[in-house]
């Protein structure tokens, strides 16, 4: 067995939920979206490492918010970046004890990534070096170039989720990068540091919860799940 790790990176603001709560604290099920995405991975190993990135002048909420809802699964609260790469190097950094292993990168606001899924994950970057969660496409879609647009194979790309999983020392030299433009999640980090990336099936309740139709479809799987 390898000791697993996770940085869960929850930087995001209200904008696009059109609320000035931040959506990583918005209630979902009576409880805040961050709080269940914690649970699933404690719940998938509680003897997993886990370390939340918030933006420095949230923390002070967090913690009200896990006192008020007596949530006490341990993890480590660092401060985020000004962007996700830095937020994700903040987050190792809190690992800095640690040599071997497997890391999970999730987005805080993805609440129902499931065991099955972690599963996947974490054993393929154990075998493999680094995993990418991702799932097919279900609508066509067209490449756009200037004013004209062209169908294209959807069968040829994937939407890529999170986690996305690296043995811990690879994503650390990964990450000793310089930032690019370019580094539009973890993936791309490791792929420019010259590390091929296995795509591991997700799932589309996997979803991120950007937009208010994506909490009400939320509540609808929590509903779902009760009732099983």
């Amino acid at each position: 067995m390898f000791q697993k790790y996770a940085i869960i990176v929850a930087g995001g603001s209200g904008s696009r939920m059109q609320t000035s709560q931040p959506k990583q604290f918005l209630p979902m099920g009576g409880e805040p979206v961050l709080l269940h995405t914690i649970r699933r991975f404690f719940n998938y190993d509680p003897a997993l490492v886990l370390v939340v990135v918030l933006p420095e002048q949230e923390m002070g909420t967090w913690q009200q918010l896990c006192a008020q809802h007596g949530f006490q699964v341990p993890h480590q609260v660092v401060a985020g970046g000004q962007t996700r790469f830095q937020s994700v190097r903040n987050g190792l950094a809190a690992l800095a004890h640690a040599e071997e292993g497997v890391v999970a990168v999730h987005d805080g606001v993805r609440p129902f990534v499931d065991k099955a899924m972690l599963e996947a994950a974490y054993e393929t970057a154990s075998r493999q070096g680094a995993s990418v969660v991702a799932v097919e496409l279900k609508d066509s879609i067209r490449r756009v170039r200037g004013g004209s647009s062209k169908a294209v194979d959807r069968t040829a790309y994937r939407l890529v989720q999170t986690p996305q999983c690296f043995r811990l020392p690879l994503l650390r030299r990964a990450y000793a990068q310089p930032e690019v433009a370019q580094f539009t999640d973890d993936a791309s980090v490791v792929e420019r540091f010259g590390h091929k990336v296995q795509l591991v099936q997700g799932s589309y309740r996997n979803i991120k919860l950007t937009t208010p139709e994506d909490l009400v479809l939320a509540e609808a799987f929590l509903v779902q799940e009760k009732g099983k």
